[in-house]
């Protein structure tokens, strides 16, 4: 049979922390003092030096129930069978049996305090009934079975209780740990969102910003109609990033879905203003050939936002690390799927050689987290064209009316 150890009383239980020894004392002074006070009954014999003796013994074994609960139950139902062998009635034994008796249930298992009470039960009641006097039928032969039942029925509320209670506050515990793992993860998922959408309204106007200035500063001297194109190109994209940081920053500081504010409820960019894409980049420098196959007002929701934003980071890479001031764009939508590629040549070097303009490479990681967000695939490479942005992603089932 096993066992398990008490749990001490715990503050946030809402009872105070009293020491076990208090209890223990308590349980002495009753019992020492039963032993030695004169008690006598009619058709018992008095106490002597030897009753006295044994009915003293469990004061001293009761302070060890906490470690060993079974073994001390047993040494006290053993001492009370000597003590009613000898034919004197000592109530402060009847008390340490039943002390013993809770203190085991409180502490083991329910299946071993079970055990161990039917054979508490079995013990006292044939010891009792070997040593009654006149009858089978003497009281106490049944009062201390009793008592020890109830003893042990305590004690096993007592342990239930505990435990429930136990059981309570991990729980509480472990909602409050999983309350805050979730804010952290809204935190995190929340700042990788604004990561993404700067770098997608950033980005491109950035490149731009940086192209024209490199073309305005070689041609100023040399040819300066081409420097005075170039300063226009910057200005207007100065104008536009500003205006679209603003309204990212409006979008961030709204606490709420206030109709009213148009930040908020702008609709989010998709294969619709494709056109318009690929004209800001044609306008930038870029020579863009579009080919679309299949219906593109069939791609809706998260997907639209994703395809375009995979154009749109195709043409930004093309525009800064390409050869050629070309690029070719091509958009195919099935059924079940649509799939978007982006290539453009490149230099004698290496694709991925970004020398020109430093790049931290964010945006193909924010892309990758985009696409896989809405269940698609995206591959970036060198291909027989120069390099190549892909992605693939299936289009969202209609629900059955």
């Amino acid at each position: 049979m096993t066992t398990t150890a008490a749990v001490p009383a715990d503050p946030r239980y809402g009872r105070p922390r009293v020491p076990p020894w208090v209890g223990d004392l308590a349980a002495a002074v009753i019992i020492v003092a039963t032993a030695l006070a004169p008690f006598k009954v009619p058709e018992h014999e008095a106490a002597g030096p030897v009753t006295i003796a044994l009915a003293i013994v469990p004061a001293v074994l009761l302070p060890l129930r906490r470690r060993w609960p079974l073994p001390v139950l047993a040494g006290c139902i053993a001492i009370y069978g000597l003590v009613a062998a000898t034919g004197a009635l000592e109530p402060g034994v009847v008390l340490a049996v039943s002390i013993a008796m809770f203190g085991a249930a409180n502490r083991t298992d329910r299946r071993t305090t079970l055990t161990a009470a039917c054979a508490a039960v079995v013990a006292t009641t044939l010891l009792n009934l070997l040593t009654a006097i006149g009858s089978v039928f003497d009281p106490r032969a049944f009062q201390v079975t009793v008592l020890v039942a109830f003893a042990a029925a305590a004690g096993d509320g007592h342990r239930s209780r505990r435990e429930y209670l136990r059981a309570i506050i991990e729980r509480a515990e472990r909602a409050e740990q999983t309350r805050e793992s979730e804010a952290r993860r809204r935190v995190t998922e929340e700042r990788l969102r604004i990561a993404r959408d700067l770098h997608d309204v950033v980005a491109h106007q950035i490149s731009v910003i940086s192209l024209n200035a490199g073309v305005a500063s070689s041609a100023l001297q040399t040819r300066p109609e081409r420097a005075q194109q170039a300063l226009g190109a910057i200005r207007g994209a100065s104008r536009t990033v500003l205006t679209e940081i603003g309204d990212l920053l409006r979008v961030l500081r709204t606490e709420d879905d206030d109709p009213t504010n148009g930040a908020a409820t702008a609709p989010q960019p998709g294969l619709h203003r494709l056109d318009q894409l690929v004209a800001g980049f044609t306008g930038a420098g870029l020579h863009v050939s579009l080919r679309t196959d299949g219906d593109l007002a069939a791609v809706s929701g998260a997907v639209d936002v994703v395809a375009y934003r995979v154009i749109q980071e195709g043409l930004t890479n093309a525009h800064k690390h390409g050869a050629g001031h070309r690029a070719h764009v091509q958009v195919e939508v099935d059924p079940d799927r649509i799939h978007v590629m982006v290539t453009n040549p490149v230099s004698g070097r290496s694709a991925d050689d970004r020398s020109e303009v430093p790049s931290s490479g964010h945006g193909l990681v924010g892309l990758r987290e985009r696409v896989a967000s809405v269940r698609g695939v995206v591959e970036t490479g060198l291909s027989p064209g120069g390099y190549r942005l892909a992605a693939t992603l299936p289009l969202p089932k209609e629900e059955p009316r």
